[in-house]
């Protein structure tokens, strides 16, 4: 029997929200390492491994195709954004290589870097689900972001992509197929790794 190459993993940038709660427009822009969130976001998970990365826009799409240089990943605008990130991930998993295992990464995750995305990639097993984890404060490990899907999950999980849940309501219904990779950051750097950047107080991520 003939062997075929494993699938090669395509990332997933979500990229489309409006930043209400954080109250300085679309995240995507934020200022970070002398460029935005976005470019250096989609950098890192082609850094990491990924070999082509999809950036899905929603709020404020035409400023920030305007502000960024994405040239060298795809890009794709969600006009249902409002609706919430459930039809952001619907898009990008319909937009990503057919074939392809998806890596979904959210553009809020500053601390987020080429190791890490390593990580999940060289972990990941077939027909599997492979999810960055992060200690509590009881230092137990909680399953966060990215997370790499497997090639034959991706229309299940396109499926139950609904509101704002994301591919929550998939994981949460197959619990069996999750496995956690520890993403923690080294110590000293300030960072778990993982935090989301939602709130005012928490600008201090983007260092």
């Amino acid at each position: 029997m003939a062997d075929f190459p494993a699938p090669a993993t395509t990332a997933v940038l979500l990229a489309a929200g409006a930043g209400t709660r954080l109250g300085r427009g679309p995240k995507a822009l934020l200022p970070f390492r002398g460029r935005t969130l976005v470019e250096v976001l989609a950098d890192v998970l082609s850094d990491g491994g990924c070999r082509e990365v999809v950036v899905v826009l929603g709020a404020g799409a035409q400023a920030v195709r305007a502000s960024t240089d994405l040239h060298q990943h795809a890009v794709v605008e969600n006009p249902a954004w409002p609706s919430g990130m459930g039809s952001s991930l619907r898009l990008g998993l319909a937009s990503a290589r057919p074939g392809d295992h998806v890596l979904v990464a959210l553009v809020d995750q500053p601390g987020l870097t080429p190791d890490t995305v390593g990580r999940l990639v060289r972990a990941h097993r077939p027909g599997r689900v492979t999810a960055a984890a992060y200690p509590d404060a009881a230092g137990e490990l909680r399953r966060g972001h990215p997370l790499l899907l497997d090639a034959s999950l991706r229309s299940d999980a396109a499926d139950s992509a609904a509101g704002d849940a994301g591919a929550r309501h998939f994981l949460q219904a197959h619990p069996e197929l999750i496995d956690l990779v520890d993403c923690s950051a080294p110590p000293g750097s300030g960072q778990s790794g993982g935090e989301d950047l939602d709130t005012p107080d928490q600008l201090h991520l983007l260092g």
